[in-house]
């Protein structure tokens, strides 16, 4: 009996440098990556217009705004799972046909009904993408440059909100908001033929699929890869890197009961607060009385500035407590939430304290996972950190639903002074999180290893987002 020779697919990934092939997939996934963000974010540049065009108020754009992020939640746990069973590249190429398809349609809407049910759609499409992108960029990254890249590709996200807004602000006058749909639509159309020829299949998921069909597609990437053939009888094998996961009631034991319940509290706050603030800040600013494309540069201004801010906290958060930089983030948020409340209409004071924002608001987005991995022994930082993610998402349908109701409310100073109310529940909640014992010996004898475990756990999490 002939034994066939073995080809570990993601060892030889991890070995082999970077060549054109991958680099290609990688960009390309963080170009997708920006064009979600930029519909994400469109209706918070174009809401205000919708508004004006229907004839409505605040309050009557609450569903409009609020469909996508529901449908990118539902779409991260329906379509999110495509990828393990249909392949990364089938379900990209299905995430850009939805969210493409149907933006191009909302050009065309008629009724504030049509938009609220294709933004649903919209979203089901971007929430769908990102699991995917993200695997795939795992997959086709070496192990020491793994969390770099998926990094990269998540800041693809806020890239596309801030290019949206400058999009908005130049074209908007011009085109009104049917041709920003029309542009959030024509794009991934575009990018989809793309696609169709230059993005390839993961060879790592290849590899788990027993057919001949896709062990010899599998080899073939392989190939073009490592630049090297593969012999057409190996047998193309990954090691499952799933890390055995315990179920969320180990997370509700008697030990870990109040960390877990103010883990999650904390993504909650925190996630109410940012998609308060990135949704319905344009909306704010026009009330104020900027023009609709300069309160569009206001999602530029944080979106900009998380971005510059993810450099420098990338590079401190392994070396720091989590926890006492998360405390020092929100109490800049609620500070900046206050000033922002007493600003009124000084422009450039408002512009500052919505670009420190991207640090004291949106920045703990970054924070958040490494909270997890001082407060958990291994064996529970997946599961913490799959929830946490999936319990933010519940904040951000939470907080994109309150800012219309807020602002007809409590006005535009109250609607910002309301950001500091969850920034301050958040901020209590991260006081009641006390590091393991396991996480507090390992930071004492290798500080980088938090760092490792963090992204690890993170990677292993992200289908939730």
């Amino acid at each position: 009996m002939v034994t066939k020779a073995a080809y570990d697919v993601q060892d030889v990934i991890d070995k082999t440098p970077m060549g054109v092939k991958r680099w290609t997939t990688v960009v390309l996934c963080f170009v997708i990556a920006l064009l979600d963000g930029f519909d994400t974010q469109s209706i918070a540049f174009i809401g205000p217009a919708i508004a004006d065009d229907f004839g409505l108020q605040a309050t009557d754009m609450t569903w409009v705004i609020t469909a996508s992020t529901i449908g990118m939640c539902l779409g991260a746990m329906t379509l999110g799972t495509f990828g393990d069973r249909i392949g990364r590249k089938k379900t990209i190429l299905l995430a850009l046909i939805i969210f493409g398809v149907f933006s191009v349609a909302g050009a065309f809407a008629q009724t504030l009904e049509q938009i609220v049910i294709l933004r649903f759609l919209i979203g089901l499409g971007m929430g769908g993408a990102t699991p995917a992108l993200l695997a795939l960029t795992a997959e086709f990254s070496p192990k020491n440059r793994r969390g770099t890249f998926m990094t990269l590709v998540l800041l693809g996200l806020p890239g596309g909100a801030l290019l949206g807004g400058l999009v908005a602000a130049a074209w908007l006058p011009v085109m009104g908001w049917r041709g920003i749909f029309l542009v959030g639509g024509l794009l991934p159309m575009a990018l989809l033929l793309v696609c169709l020829k230059m993005l390839p299949e993961s060879p790592v998921f290849l590899a788990t699929k027993r057919t001949p069909a896709a062990q010899a597609q599998a080899r073939r990437i392989m190939e073009s890869i490592s630049g090297e053939p593969v012999d057409a009888d190996a047998e193309l094998f990954t090691e499952d890197r799933k890390e055995e996961r315990s179920s969320i009631g180990a997370l509700f034991s008697r030990k870990y009961r109040m960390v877990t319940v103010a883990v999650f509290a904390t993504y909650l706050l925190n996630w109410i607060a940012w998609y308060l603030l990135l949704l319905w800040m344009p909306t704010a600013l026009k009330t104020l009385g900027l023009a609709a494309s300069q309160a569009a540069m206001g999602t530029v201004t944080v979106n900009g500035a998380f971005i510059l801010f993810a450099i420098p906290l990338s590079i401190i958060l392994p070396k720091v407590n989590p926890r006492t930089l998360l405390l020092a983030m929100f109490g800049a948020g609620i500070l900046v939430a206050i000033g922002l409340g007493l600003a009124g209409s000084n422009f450039a004071l408002v512009f500052v304290l919505i670009g420190l924002a991207g640090f004291g608001i949106g920045g703990q987005q970054l924070a958040l996972n490494y909270l997890i991995a001082n407060a958990y022994p291994t064996q529970l930082r997946a599961t913490a950190t799959g929830w946490g993610i999936g319990i933010g998402r519940l904040g951000s349908i939470v907080g994109s639903a309150l800012g219309g109701l807020i602002l007809a409310g409590l006005g535009v100073a109250g609607y910002f002074m309301a950001l500091a109310v969850p920034l301050v529940l958040a901020a209590v909640a991260t006081l009641l999180v006390r590091a393991s014992p396991a996480s507090r010996s390992v930071n004492a004898s290798q500080p980088e290893t938090v760092q490792a475990t963090a992204q690890r756990e993170s990677e292993a999490a992200t289908p939730s987002m």
